[in-house]
């Protein structure tokens, strides 16, 4: 191990790992799933609050950040950990998932994004330096390479096309990555594969991504619409074209199910802003499925939200008052229910991680979507 960083497999169970990151903010286990704090806040919740649920990493985002409140203004009031007051690591975006989501916004080139503020306006723009940049300003610990994000169903031609440029993005990000020597010297850079739902062009984007040489590799592209079961068929192939020995991260994923079939399927890492998000407009995840507190059948349940989940939500709150929170608009009920979720999602991932060091996921996997997916 050295101090900058390090991956560990502990266990195998087919193509399921269990592991640990070791970084110099703290050790992160695998599968993993980390809270997104996009705007430099995991949403309804205290930094110390997540923590409590079992979260070893959290996700910013470069495109919100660098717009509000300025990544060089973050970097003079002592980096990201100290502004939001979180202690263990933060890997943060490339900001490009969202400045090509805002397509009507932008302007894509070789050298990079031009695009215009979704806030005011300014232009702006974003190359693979002027990122590397913004993250070491922000004084990220997982560092993620520049790319572009191309819809599934956009034509064959124009998604390699857009593989290469990506790959290209790629080496500019280690370069630009590596000149920045204090920071590379404690935090570690991650590729992102791309190529859609076509194995031949994952399989050159790893190939690319391998001879450049990286930390880690996130498999992109995915949760863009495409679906679980066209998901999975990629997840079938794609993270074995990638390193053994390095962490496997899946951009923005996902349910609880398709969770569960990815760390079948030997993905490590994750993100979603699923939990959260859901948690504002009163959807709780529970081992026996969702539920949406706003249904009129919670209004006098005295019961938890989930008898099995640990949180301080379940244990003093019944779904009663949670419905009577979302139904008259209290911020505490977004509060308390994103509480839950977190707790669930780490649950989840500790009950993986379980299972996969005891050899018996599968018998873990099938009971989980028994009670999960009952109708």
């Amino acid at each position: 191990m050295t101090n900058r960083f390090a991956f560990d497999l502990h266990a195998t169970d087919g193509r399921a790992r269990t592991g640990t990151i070791r970084m110099q903010r703290g050790e992160i286990r695998t599968p993993g799933f980390m809270p997104v704090g996009t705007s430099a806040t995991v949403k309804a919740m205290k930094p110390e609050a997540v923590r409590a649920t079992g979260a070893d990493i959290i996700l910013g985002n470069t495109y919100h950040l660098m717009l509000r409140p300025g990544a060089e203004r973050v970097a003079r009031l002592g980096g990201l950990h100290r502004f939001m007051n979180w202690d263990r690591p933060i890997l943060t975006d490339s900001g490009g998932y969202q400045v090509m989501s805002l397509s009507d916004l932008n302007k894509l080139t070789e050298e990079g994004v031009e695009f215009r503020s979704h806030l005011d306006g300014s232009k702006h723009m974003l190359t693979p330096e002027r990122s590397m940049e913004i993250q070491r300003l922000l004084g990220s610990d997982i560092v993620m390479a520049f790319d572009e994000c191309p819809r599934a169903d956009r034509p064959r031609d124009e998604i390699a096309a857009s593989m290469e440029m990506s790959m290209r993005w790629a080496k500019r990000s280690r370069d630009a990555f590596d000149s920045g020597e204090e920071h590379a010297a404690r935090a570690a850079l991650f590729g992102i594969q791309q190529g859609a739902l076509d194995e031949e062009l994952r399989r050159t984007s790893a190939d690319k991504l391998i001879d450049i040489g990286f930390d880690g590799y996130a498999v992109g592209g995915l949760a863009v619409g495409e679906g679980q079961e066209a998901m999975f068929g990629v997840l079938d192939y794609a993270p074995s074209q990638l390193p053994e020995d390095r962490p496997r991260y899946l951009m923005g994923v996902g349910k609880p199910d398709d969770l569960v079939g990815a760390v079948e399927r030997g993905i490590d890492m994750f993100d979603c802003v699923l939990p959260t998000r859901s948690g504002r407009n009163g959807q709780a995840f529970t081992w026996n499925g969702p539920l949406n507190l706003r249904n009129a059948r919670h209004a006098e349940d005295t019961g938890p939200l989930d008898e099995r989940c640990p949180c301080p939500t379940c244990a003093h709150y019944s779904r009663a008052y949670l419905h009577h929170l979302q139904k008259s608009g209290e911020m505490l009920g977004a509060m308390l229910v994103t509480e839950h979720n977190l707790t669930f999602y780490q649950s989840l991932m500790q009950a993986m991680r379980k299972a996969i060091s005891e050899g018996t996921l599968t018998d873990f996997a099938r009971r989980f979507r028994d009670d999960y997916l009952q109708t």
